[in-house]
């Protein structure tokens, strides 16, 4: 604009002074001349307006107004002045003039600018701080008409906002909130939450009811459908004042028909509507039909526990109203007959009300008992229980029974549905009523029942029935009829298919339970042939078990059909397999030696010899026990021991031992030691699979090695010992080592002791190559203890240290009398020898024995192992007890022998004199000297 325009203009309006200062200055002339020859640069204009940041407020307000008024369709433009504009009137009140200003300035824009949403939101904020509620609704129209629809939701939530404050009309809110939820029908919480806010019950409900009935509804907060429904139940029993409108029944009955978790409370709320209303009476109802109704305990126990609450408090509201009354009322002389209740009733029905509080407690067994059958109708047990709840009231116990064998299915039964038929007719029986009883187990044996054993159970009661009022033939009749076999024709085959696909009446005469009971009473009531009849007949019907084997053949035994039993016995052997033979073998047998003894021997011996061939070794063990005592009580002693020879070599290797037993023990009755060497000798050297553990085989040897030895084998008994030896490892079977050198103690000589402790460490040896665990085996052996043992008279007598094997060896040592002198030879068991000249001559001997002619030398580098040899070799040197006649040795009793015995002999050796040996040196003593020599 030319300067000369501007002056013009401010001459118009006759404003002097502000027209100087809105005049263009030197320094502007270059940005005037530019924009004189193009107006609508719109980078010309920003320059120039960046250049006067420091004008005045007014003059930049003109340069935006011509900038805009040249450029209207700027939006850079527009948004700046607008900003600048805004930044005045901060802190300004909402009356100044500026404001105003500000406004008009935003109604110009949005001529051009309607389409920027930017605009709209800033004119729309301002509007909305100067609280101008129907210009700010009216903009807020003129935007979403001028917006597209893709830029409603900037609006919208600050349209929201705007409602949502708190001088807002509510009417008029709830039409802004119901235009918005025809663009976002998925935001309908967010309007229920407003109409709970404001009060507006009857719209919520409805707004709820809609939504609840809405399939495609999904809620943005995350309810479900049980919550909605639970919300609106809380509205509408709230505050059924404001909810007329609607059908309340209707609606709850449907949630209870469709949300079966909360039903309980779905008709508490119901029943809570009507009380609300003033509806008692309707309230109780409902309440009665929820209880009925429900499947669950825990609804139950809600709805009777309100109920309960909702009796108890009319019944104190009405006790306190009784109070209040008889305080203001005048006493009436006239007397009420009673004559005129109905016109002169006064609510006095307090009794009334406790009766029915009364009635309900005590019908709640009976409501808990139906909630229980509505879950499963089907349920045995929960019959019998409602049977049980009313004890006393014979009338209501024959409905519940008729009630309960109609309603339970056999096929989705829970329990045994037959015992509800026999129970039934069992009360009609306590109660005197036989021919009813009669008429209910005849119709429970038509019934198709799941199981054969539930029909038999019937059957059986029925007849158990007759025979406790002593109807001894119609009980036998029940029991033919129900073992009689269906009348069907055809194959075999066809009858099994039908009876597997037909109902268990078809198959009841296949019932063991039954024939069981049936034979029973033949055996007591019935006459032998009819009994055996009917053994015969589970025979043939290849029903029976061993135990109606025993009981056929123990029946005929009875009546002295001996021969008729053995031929039961052989063919229910015939029937069945081992093990379940075993107990029909055993009977059989010994049932057949009791009755013909040793009249029929070889008939006994094939019986048997039969048994024990197809018998398996785990259960031979008896029949072998039974034929042995056979031939031993009738037969011969040579058979009877062919029999435990077989036994042996037949059971099982745990079982073999005690048949050893027994065979030795029968052996020494019958044949004496040589057969009981003999079947020593078999025991210990037999191999598997016939031979004895080495337990087992440790035992036999040891009792072998007894038996020598008291027969005074002793060789014989060291030969036992080696050979059992190679099975004892030193380190466990400490008992069968202590043995053998009780023994040798006893019985042997130094050589023979050398020996034995020789075979023990090779034993060892051997045994080392397997893993034992140390620490138990040394925990389980018992500490080795020594003893002082009192060997000298006079005054050469010294204690000397010995280890006790065994007690009877410390016993020997202990009560062995003074010796004499000492004896250097070995003496052998009952046999003293008293030559002093052995005693001389046997000096060398021991010498020789000291130097150990036969030791090898040794390498130095095995030095060390001879050395630790040496100390085992020395420990055992120290536990040998004393064969000869060392002073640090055991003496031995000697006797003097008469010197005429010896003649010149004993001169010559007195006069020669023999050189005093030196004393000889234990193992380690030698390894020690030989060391330090070298």
């Amino acid at each position: 604009m030319a300067p000369g325009l501007v002056e013009q203009s401010a001459a118009q309006t006759g404003h002097s002074s502000i027209d100087k200062d809105l005049l263009p200055e030197d320094d502007d002339l270059l940005y005037e001349e530019e924009l004189l020859r193009n107006p609508y640069s719109l980078r010309m204009w920003w320059r120039y307006l960046e250049a006067r940041k420091d004008a005045a407020q007014k003059r930049r307000f003109l340069l935006y107004e011509r900038a805009i008024s040249a450029l209207p369709g700027s939006y850079k433009l527009w948004h700046a002045y607008l900003k600048e504009r805004r930044a005045v009137i901060r802190g300004l009140p909402l009356n100044h003039s500026a404001v105003e200003g500000l406004n008009n300035t935003y109604e110009r824009a949005l001529v051009s600018m309607h389409k920027m949403p930017r605009v709209w939101v800033e004119y729309l904020e301002l509007l909305m701080s100067q609280q101008k509620l129907t210009h700010t609704r009216h903009v807020f129209d003129r935007c979403l008409c001028s917006l597209p629809i893709t830029q409603h939701d900037r609006i919208w939530t600050l349209y929201l906002r705007f409602v949502m404050q708190p001088d807002m009309p509510v009417e008029t809110a709830l039409r802004v909130y119901r235009r918005y939820l025809k663009l976002e029908p998925s935001h309908t919480e967010e309007y229920i939450a407003y109409l709970k806010s404001k009060g507006s019950w009857g719209e919520a409900a409805k707004k709820l009811a809609a939504v609840v009935d809405d399939d495609t509804f999904r809620s943005l907060e995350g309810k479900s459908k049980h919550q909605l429904w639970l919300e609106l139940c809380d509205i509408i029993t709230r505050h059924p004042d404001l909810v007329r409108g609607m059908k309340v029944d209707a609606i709850l009955r449907s949630g209870i028909r469709k949300f079966t978790d909360e039903v309980g409370r779905l008709w508490t709320s119901l029943a809570d509507y009507y009380i609300r209303r003033g509806l008692i009476e309707k309230a109780r109802d409902v309440y009665e039909e929820g209880l009925t109704t429900v499947t669950t305990v825990r609804d139950f126990s809600l709805i009777f526990d309100t109920l309960t609450q909702f009796e108890e408090s009319l019944i104190g509201h009405k006790m306190a109203q009784m109070g209040d009354e008889s305080e203001d009322e005048t006493p009436d002389d006239e007397e009420d007959d009673g004559r005129n209740f109905l016109l002169s009733d006064d609510g006095k029905d307090i009794d009334l009300r406790i009766a029915r509080l009364e009635h309900l407690m005590e019908r709640r067994p009976e409501l808990l008992s139906s909630v229980m059958l509505r879950q499963n109708p089907h349920a045995v047990h929960e019959w019998h229980k409602r049977v049980k709840l009313f004890e006393g009231n014979p009338t209501r116990q024959i409905l519940t029974y008729t009630e309960a064998v109609k309603t339970v299915d056999a096929e989705k039964a829970v329990g045994k549905p037959h015992t509800l038929w026999v129970a039934f007719a069992k009360f009609y029986e306590r109660h005197g009523d036989v021919a009813n009883a009669r008429v209910i187990f005849d119709k429970a044996t038509q019934v198709e029942l799941k199981y054969m054993d539930d029909l038999a159970t019937v059957w059986c009661e029925w007849a158990e029935m007759e025979l406790r009022h002593k109807n001894f033939k119609r009980a036998l009749s029940h029991m033919r009829q129900a073992t009689q076999p269906p009348a069907t024709l055809g194959t075999r085959q066809a009858m099994g298919a039908a009876e597997r696909e037909g109902p268990v009446q078809g198959r009841l005469y296949r019932s063991l339970k039954l024939w069981t009971f049936y034979c029973d009473l033949e055996e007591s009531l019935g006459t032998p042939e009819s009994t055996r009849a009917a053994y015969d007949r589970i025979m043939d019907l290849r029903i029976a078990t061993p135990q109606i084997i025993l009981n056929y053949a123990a029946f005929l035994q009875e009546h002295k059909f001996w021969e008729e039993s053995f031929k039961v016995y052989e063919r229910g052997l015939s029937l069945f397999k081992w093990p379940h033979v075993r107990d029909l073998w055993q009977t059989y047998l010994s049932h057949f030696v009791q009755r013909y003894k040793g009249t029929k021997l070889e008939r006994a011996r094939d019986l048997f010899r039969q048994a024990i061939d197809s018998a398996p070794a785990k259960d031979s063990k008896q029949l072998f026990l039974q034929y042995a005592a056979l031939e031993e009580t009738y037969g011969l002693a040579r058979s009877a021991m062919e029999v435990y020879d077989r036994a042996v070599r037949t059971v099982v290797d745990k079982e073999r031992l005690e048949v050893y037993n027994l065979y030795l023990a029968r052996a020494t009755q019958f044949f004496g030691v040589g057969k009981v060497r003999e079947i020593y000798e078999t025991a210990i050297e037999a191999e598997a699979p016939y031979g004895l553990p080495d337990e087992d085989c440790k035992k036999m040897c040891l009792r072998y090695a007894k038996l020598e030895r008291g027969l005074g084998e002793v060789d014989r008994a060291r030969a036992i010992y080696v050979h059992a030896s190679a099975m004892a490892d030193p380190r466990r079977d400490t008992g069968f080592w202590a043995d053998w050198n009780a023994f040798e103690v006893a019985h042997g000589n130094e050589d023979t002791f050398r020996e034995m402790l020789r075979i023990r460490r090779s034993v060892a040896a051997s045994f080392s190559q397997t893993h034992f665990n140390t620490t138990i085996i040394d925990a389980a052996t018992a500490p080795v203890t020594t003893g002082t043992v009192e060997a000298g008279a006079g005054a050469g007598r010294e204690g000397v240290k010995r280890k006790r094997s065994d007690d009877m060896a410390a016993l020997e040592a202990d009560l062995a009398p003074e010796p004499q002198a000492a004896l250097p030879g070995f003496v052998s068991a009952g046999v003293v020898q008293q030559s002093d000249n052995t005693q001389t001559a046997a000096k060398p001997k021991l010498a020789a024995m000291a130097a150990n002619p036969e030791e090898m030398e040794l390498d130095e580098m095995d030095e060390e192992v001879e050395v630790q040899e040496g100390a085992q070799q020395a420990r055992e040197e120290e536990e040998m007890p004393s064969f000869g006649g060392r002073g640090d040795e055991v003496q031995l009793q000697q006797k003097a022998v008469p010197a005429a015995v010896f003649g010149g002999v004993k001169e010559a050796e007195e006069e020669g004199g023999a050189a005093a040996q030196p004393p000889s040196l234990g193992a380690l003593d030698r390894f020690k000297k030989r060391k330090t020599q070298s």
